[in-house]
Order: C-alpha cells, then sequence, then structure tokens
C-alpha cells in the first residue's frame, strides 16, 4: 500500500562512531541516500537495545509498511518519490546496477575478512565496539554471532566446492578488492560524484562500502593502506561528511586531486567485466527510470543543512 508522503519515516541502524553517521555499510547506504534525495528520516540507533541481536538493520518502518535490506529501502523511497537517481540516463543506471553488482562480490569480502576475521582488528576494534552496545548477556554473543556470520559468508561466496579454509582464500579477497578500489578510483577521476555534480545511488553505496575503511582505526589493514594511497576516493568520503552529514555549514566541497591516466591489464579487465555488466543489464531493462513520473523534491544540501539539524546521532 502506497503511504502518504507525510507519513514519517523511521530508519533503525547500528549508530555512529568514528565521524560516520554509523559503522555499518548497509545503514550508511541508506542514510546517505535519504540525505541526497531529500527523504526526511528519524534515526532510532539499536545500540544498548535487545534489538542488537535480533534485528536486522537497516529496516525502515512507514507507517504500515517495514522494508529491510538497502536495495529494497532505496525502491520504497523512490515509490515515495524521493529519487536521487531521477536525472540519470539509461545507460548510467545500467552502470550503477554494474558497479555495485561490483561492490558486492569484489570489496566486500575483504570487508567482512577486515572488521571479523582478522584476529587483531576483531580483538581491538570490532568485537569491543559491538560488546559495548549490546546490553548484558547480548555483548557476549553479538560479537561472536556476527563474526560467525561473516566468516561463513566469505567461504559461501569465494570458496569452491569443497570449501577452502579462510587462510586459502585470503590472498585472492584482498587482491580483488584492490582491483575494485582501483577501479572506483579511477572512475571517480577528479569528479566530487560519479555522474555530474549531483549525488546519486551509486555514490551513496561506494560511500557506505568504502567509508568505514577510510575512518576506522584498523590496526591491522593492508586494505585500508591501500584505500589511503587513493586520494580521490578517501576526499570523496570526507566530501560527503562535509556536506550532508555535518552539523556547521560547511564550505564548497574541494575537488579530489588528479589520478593517474594509466590502467593496469587487471584494471583494464575490471572496466570490461563492469562494461559488459552494463550492456547486459542495459539490454535486459529499458524502463530503469520509470518510477517516479513526477520531477521529486531534491534540496540544496547546504540550505538544509543551514535551516535543520542531521537526524543521524552526534
Amino acid at each position: 500500500m502506497k503511504q502518504n508522503m507525510a507519513t514519517p519515516m523511521e530508519l533503525r541502524c547500528w549508530g555512529s562512531d568514528w565521524g560516520l553517521p554509523s559503522v555499518h555499510t548497509e545503514s550508511l547506504i541508506v542514510l546517505a541516500y535519504a540525505k541526497f534525495s531529500g527523504a526526511k528520516v528519524t534515526v532510532s540507533p539499536i545500540d544498548w537495545t535487545w534489538k542488537t541481536l535480533t534485528a536486522t538493520v537497516p529496516e525502515l518502518v512507514c507507517g504500515e509498511s517495514t522494508v529491510t535490506e538497502p536495495t529494497q529501502i532505496l525502491n520504497f523511497m523512490r515509490k515515495q518519490r524521493f529519487n536521487a537517481d531521477y536525472e540519470l540516463t539509461a545507460r548510467q543506471g545500467a552502470d550503477t546496477m554494474a558497479y555495485i553488482a561490483l561492490l558486492e562480490e569484489k570489496l566486500r569480502p575483504a570487508l567482512l575478512h577486515t572488521f571479523w576475521v582478522d584476529a587483531e582488528n576483531y580483538a581491538n576494534l570490532t568485537r569491543p565496539w559491538f560488546a559495548s552496545r549490546s546490553p548484558f548477556p547480548l555483548n557476549f554473543l553479538v560479537p561472536r554471532r556476527h563474526a560467525n556470520m561473516a566468516l561463513s559468508r566469505i567461504l559461501l561466496t569465494k570458496g569452491e566446492a569443497p570449501l577452502h579454509r579462510i587462510t586459502e582464500v585470503e590472498g585472492k579477497i584482498y587482491s580483488d578488492a584492490k582491483e575494485c578500489l582501483n577501479l572506483l578510483s579511477y572512475r571517480l577521476g577528479t569528479a566530487n560524484y560519479f555522474f555530474g555534480n549531483s549525488p546519486a545511488s551509486l555514490d551513496a553505496f561506494v560511500f557506505g562500502f568504502v567509508a568505514p575503511l577510510h575512518k576506522a582505526g584498523l590496526p591491522s589493514s593492508p586494505l585500508q593502506s591501500h584505500l589511503r594511497q587513493l586520494a580521490n576516493l578517501t576526499r570523496f568520503c570526507d566530501n560527503i561528511l562535509s556536506v550532508y552529514f555535518s552539523s556547521s555549514h560547511p564550505g564548497k566541497p574541494r575537488p579530489p586531486p588528479p589520478v593517474q591516466e594509466t590502467v593496469d591489464a587487471n584494471l583494464q579487465k575490471l572496466t570490461q567485466l563492469v562494461n559488459k555488466e552494463s550492456n547486459l543489464i542495459e539490454k535486459m531493462d529499458d524502463n530503469l527510470r520509470s518510477s517516479p513520473q513526477h520531477k521529486p523534491h531534491r534540496p540544496d544540501p547546504k540550505s538544509s543543512l543551514a535551516n535543520e539539524k542531521s537526524s543521524t546521532p552526534a
């Protein structure tokens, strides 16, 4: 059932830290898209509640509707006429889907390993953070449950039958992730956003995936070290935080520094993969922007920041 546009939307998610509105990738994606599209959401962190064990986050509640998973939540917001992708061409829409698939395939396994499987990071950063935000006795259960789920997901997506041990796929995981970051950096170039002067859903996904890696105080992370060499990607995250999540009136975001124009063989292969997926998606769906039919309200991020405080926790 279609909700009235005045129906308030509540977003349940993991809370803020590390200079981010949420430390959780999927939650960051939805929070960023809400800002980009002008959707007004009330953020309800699940920290220190019993939902830390049972909740599926992010979870958007609007009237009688409850939606989970970033892609489904973004689709729901579009139906409410909060559409950050309205001005994209069909080809750009296809590119968006191809790059999101690339993030899921190439970057997510390495992020799961970095935060949940790497022993040093888990013991010194991830486990203490999630334990400190879960009530007793869930503080003992929640981190281990997430770690087990992360390990299982990595092995199911990267291991072949019979399943490899995690040590046998680590090299491939991080090699793929670095190539993915290289491709994103090359595609972004000197621009502030991936398509034009306004951020769209691809920017929200890249921000959600990359920002925790950029901001977390990881004691051990070759992938974080690699990201820090890609100055335009880290500047991309910083600009979004400044323009859309800063409580003070931000200045005009500075453009990222130019990146090297040469592309290595692995990067060329990844580029060809994205182009191939993009062409296939475009042929399968010629109506990527069918909803909504009317141009939605797209507020100026600077003016909105001057007029209202962010709904995310400080």
